[in-house]
């Protein structure tokens, strides 16, 4: 995402800063991360990222 915004400044997807944010803990602080909202984010936030990805590429709502 940080790359995304120095190269595509009005390219922002919706919660870039949560993202960013949350994948800092991942990475920095993983011994504190709780499994349970890590899964729902992966199964509350994931998909509508996804299609938001697609339908900016251009691909509409397929299942790849």
């Amino acid at each position: 995402m940080n790359h995304l915004r120095q190269i595509e400044p009005g390219a922002e997807l919706a919660n870039t800063k949560q993202m960013i944010d949350f994948r800092n803990r991942l990475i920095h602080s993983y011994d504190n991360v709780n499994d349970t909202i890590v899964w729902a984010i992966v199964h509350n936030h994931l998909p509508a990222l996804k299609a938001d990805v697609q339908q900016r590429l251009g691909e509409g709502s397929g299942d790849n």
